[in-house]
């Protein structure tokens, strides 16, 4: 069964950037399309971004277009979410998780891990 872990979160200005790593074990992970989403307090789960498996297609959520970018290294078993010209309204935290396909971006399995906090705030 696949397992990610996800990375790469922290306190950030307004404008800044970083850079979210979801690291799988278990399974292989060139199997799944695997998909970012955010939860910010009080809120429901949003989809944010997918990649297919082969990291041919990708997909992004309208309020992140432009901004954010995602990518794979099936060798290194990682998908990462590049977060660039952050808003206060990005703060959430992120978790990575297989999907049905990068289209869609609809999460497998309502399984989720601790995920990674982004705060951007000055």
């Amino acid at each position: 069964q696949l397992q990610l872990v996800e990375s790469g979160g922290g306190l950030v200005q307004p404008g800044g950037s970083l850079r979210l790593s979801c690291t799988a074990s278990g399974d292989t992970l060139d199997n799944y399309a695997i998909g970012w989403f955010r939860q910010a307090p009080g809120k429901e789960r949003l989809g944010v971004s997918c990649i297919s498996s082969s990291g041919d297609r990708s997909n992004y959520a309208a309020f992140v277009k432009g901004r954010f970018t995602i990518s794979r290294d099936n060798t290194k078993r990682t998908v990462s979410l590049d977060l660039n010209s952050l808003k206060p309204d990005d703060t959430a935290i992120y978790y990575c998780a297989p999907v049905s396909d990068a289209l869609h971006c609809l999460a497998k399995y309502d399984i989720w891990g601790q995920g990674t906090q982004v705060t951007v705030s000055s």
